[in-house]
């Protein structure tokens, strides 16, 4: 299962300014970027029913030039809930109570279904007069066109383009384009596995899809295509490793023979005849050494050590 809240709490808090450059640049352009700090995670409990929320991202920052400071709140929703905006004008009544600051209220809409719009407002009226009318900004991710962010130079746009509105057919492509803006965008190690890791949690690639998104490598200039490759290999890897971990011995067979001759060389169809035949432990051997191998020898001599399986 994958953490959704973590995820997207790893991202933006160590990618906040270009989280803010990207989606609220008039809000970034009156923030004193020195000034910004993440607070410790607030944890509200429901009064009535005992129930215990907590706000995803908190962050508090200086109005450029001026003394006083105010909140940002960044809450991801993985799926829809109904009565989301009454939620939201909870957070911020309690915030707003705790600290006595002004509040920007964010919501990300990460879910790939339902498709419908979201409000972006809470309101409690009577006939003859609005008592409330809370407002907060959305993004809604199922709603933006990956296209649009293609261009963007931004590490955000690199992971969030993994979860925007994106037709099947296109899934090869939103990766490889996801991957090529990565690559361009001259991060730490640190920082480029965290939206590698992003990305590729949210577009897995069956085995057709990962022969076009190859394709599409290859087409690159050499360069970056290497760097593509490294972070490429690290996603087969990682793979491999999940396939097995759920014993699903063809999803890590197909992702092993898609990385092989990218360390190795072409297969030979007698090898790789002796590959599909290897049990999920052997596969599971295999997956560890082959990172050390570095020409088809290397794997030919690793296969004659292998017994059959009966």
């Amino acid at each position: 299962m994958i953490d959704h809240d973590r995820l997207f709490k790893e991202l933006i808090s160590t990618f906040f300014v270009e989280f803010m450059e990207l989606f609220f640049p008039e809000v970034l352009a009156y923030v004193e970027r020195d000034s910004i700090t993440f607070l410790d995670k607030e944890i509200f409990t429901d009064i009535t029913f005992g129930d215990r929320y907590e706000a995803d991202l908190i962050v508090k920052a200086k109005f450029r030039s001026q003394e006083s400071f105010f909140l940002i709140h960044v809450e991801n929703q993985a799926q829809q809930q109904a009565n989301f905006g009454k939620r939201m004008f909870k957070y911020f009544s309690r915030l707003y109570e705790k600290f006595d600051l002004p509040i920007y209220p964010i919501a990300i809409f990460s879910y790939k279904y339902p498709k419908t719009i979201e409000t972006s407002h809470h309101q409690v009226a009577f006939p003859n007069k609005v008592v409330l009318d809370f407002n907060y900004d959305v993004i809604q991710l199922n709603q933006l066109n990956w296209r649009d962010f293609v261009q963007q130079a931004n590490p955000v746009a690199s992971a969030l383009m993994a979860k925007m509105n994106i037709a099947d057919k296109d899934r090869p492509r939103v990766k490889f384009e996801c991957l090529r803006l990565l690559t361009t965008l001259r991060l730490d190690p640190a920082r480029m596995q965290l939206i590698s890791g992003f990305i590729d949690s949210y577009l897995r690639l069956n085995e057709q899809e990962n022969r076009i998104f190859q394709a599409e490598i290859d087409r690159i200039e050499p360069t970056q295509k290497e760097a593509a490759m490294q972070i490429v290999t690290s996603w087969m890897e990682e793979g491999i490793v999940q396939g097995i971990e759920r014993g699903k011995q063809a999803e890590a067979l197909s992702l092993t023979m898609l990385l092989l001759p990218r360390k190795v060389g072409n297969i030979r169809p007698e090898l790789q005849q002796r590959i599909e035949k290897l049990s999920l432990t052997q596969l599971e051997d295999l997956a560890v050494n082959l990172l050390d191998f570095s020409n088809i020898t290397d794997l030919e001599t690793w296969l004659q050590q292998i017994p059959l399986e009966k």
